[in-house]
């Protein structure tokens, strides 16, 4: 593992991206868009969860949240002034189909997306949409989730509907966003919906799930779409970067190395690399099954023909980065049900000092650059989308919010670093986000938002922070300063 200097890593490195790059922010619908059973619209398991009392801070809930679904033209205002070129946003499945199924269909679901998406292209704004953002519509979390094998279809069916309604004029899908949230958080810790804490089996078995999902979207999208359409179709998977806590000793690397496989090369390493789980999440699951006596792994296997249906079958890769953790290794308790330290690694924040830290994120820009030469040493140098990279500030910060203007002034540095000097080939940077918004359970205690949302008011005012003044100062939108 390279290291570089504190100077070197401080080293601002002035040039420009190519061309052509993709520079964007995000959202998601659950988070933005409110109307939550306005016309037809069905309950997901985010509205069931959000709604019961006591679950979010404040009782907060997305039932208006920035009420996007009836001010989209108030969003397309603030995407115009920031002269973005691409928007990533998701579709709330249970808008378009609101009991989970194709039968169901409701059709002002549909209008409000085309709306949506004909306002993007009217202003020369590619669409990057996300086809499933953790909404999963309740009809089907009744039916068991994620767990439940059947969704590969039902998931598929969903996919299938989207891209040959809205695929005319989206040209760039993402299936999940988040795969290991929805597993590890959803599954294992029991933090967000469906709220079910079963570590050792459970996050495995939706994994298993999920990756199976994906590669059939993937499938379809070949078979039907893409000689007519010539999209792209990814998956977003998400890194924080993990550093050694010291590189001179070979068991710390290995267990930093150890972390990303569970973490990003869960999902990565079947689908960018050869059809199956890393070695390192094969062997560790296996090895504390044996010794739980297990009489198999609690890692499910792909069979061969699965492996070869699931290589491959992402045309870019997609990441969300936030923060770089340090990992050192520790020994678990073997007995059940220890479990949940299948991995045999402990983290903890990596940062300067505590100015830098803001909700208990840390900017450690360097850890981007670093984590991207891992993506292109692992993956065979893929196209690399950043999709989401940004920093909460409290409610409290309406315009000034300084910390944000320096994480993203570093963190795209680093992007560039990454782009010019190591040969990544970094095509697009999407920045969280595009308005403060409902911040799943942290609620509207923190925002990410490059503008203000006064969530007291009923019409959700929104207003531009400094952060956005920054990025727009620069009229050259390929050069990285002014991000």
């Amino acid at each position: 593992m390279e290291t570089t200097s504190k100077f070197q890593q401080k080293l601002y490195h002035y040039g420009t991206f190519p061309q052509g790059f993709s520079w964007g922010v995000s959202s998601s619908a659950y988070q933005i868009e409110g109307g939550w059973n306005a016309d037809g619209k069905g309950p997901s398991v985010w509205d069931t969860f959000a709604q019961k009392p006591g679950s979010i801070p404040g009782n907060a809930n997305g039932d208006v949240a920035c009420d996007s679904y009836h001010r989209f033209e108030e969003d397309l205002y603030m995407l115009r002034a920031l002269r973005v070129k691409s928007y990533r946003f998701s579709l709330s499945w249970s808008r378009i189909f609101p009991d989970g199924l194709r039968t169901s269909l409701n059709y002002k679901g549909v209008e409000y997306y085309n709306r949506v998406i004909d306002g993007l292209a009217a202003n020369n704004i590619t669409p990057m949409v996300t086809l499933y953002h953790w909404d999963l519509p309740q009809a089907l979390q009744n039916l068991g989730g994620w767990e439940n094998t059947d969704m590969i279809d039902i998931f598929n069916d969903f996919c299938d509907f989207c891209f040959a309604t809205f695929g005319d004029r989206v040209k760039f899908w993402m299936t999940f966003n988040q795969p290991y949230t929805i597993a590890w958080s959803g599954y294992g810790l029991g933090q967000v919906p469906p709220n079910i804490k079963n570590p050792g089996i459970a996050p495995y078995r939706v994994a298993h799930n999920l990756i199976k999902a994906h590669a059939k979207v993937y499938h379809t999208y070949d078979d039907k779409y893409r000689k007519s359409q010539g999209g792209l179709v990814s998956i977003t998977l998400s890194a924080d970067w993990v550093e050694p806590k010291d590189v001179n000793v070979l068991r710390e690397v290995v267990a930093a190395d150890r972390a990303l496989q569970f973490k990003l090369g869960w999902f990565a390493h079947p689908i960018f690399k050869n059809g199956d789980y890393p070695d390192a999440m094969k062997w560790q699951v296996g090895n504390k099954s044996e010794l739980q006596d297990l009489r198999e792994t609690r890692l499910p296997l792909f069979t061969e023909e699965e492996k070869s249906f699931i290589k491959g079958t992402a045309d870019v890769f997609c990441v969300n980065h936030y923060t770089t953790k340090i990992v050192s290794h520790v020994t678990a308790r073997l007995s059940p049900p220890s479990y949940e330290h299948d991995w045999d690694f402990s983290e903890s924040e990596e940062g300067d000092s505590p100015t830098t830290a803001i909700s208990n994120q840390r900017a450690v820009a360097w850890g981007l650059r670093r984590l991207l030469n891992w993506i292109k040493e692992e993956y065979g140098n893929p196209d690399i989308y950043i999709t989401e990279n940004g920093v909460a500030t409290d409610m409290k910060t309406t315009f000034d919010d300084i910390n944000r203007v320096f994480y993203y002034k570093t963190y795209v540095n680093e992007a560039l670093k990454a782009h010019n000097l190591d040969g990544v080939n970094v095509k697009g940077y999407i920045a969280a986000s595009l308005m403060d918004s409902f911040e799943w359970v942290s609620g509207y205690t923190v925002g990410f938002g490059l503008h203000h949302v006064d969530f007291t008011y009923p019409n959700r005012p929104r207003t531009p922070k400094r952060s956005d003044h920054s990025s727009t100062s620069h009229r050259d939108l390929e050069k990285p300063a002014g991000w």
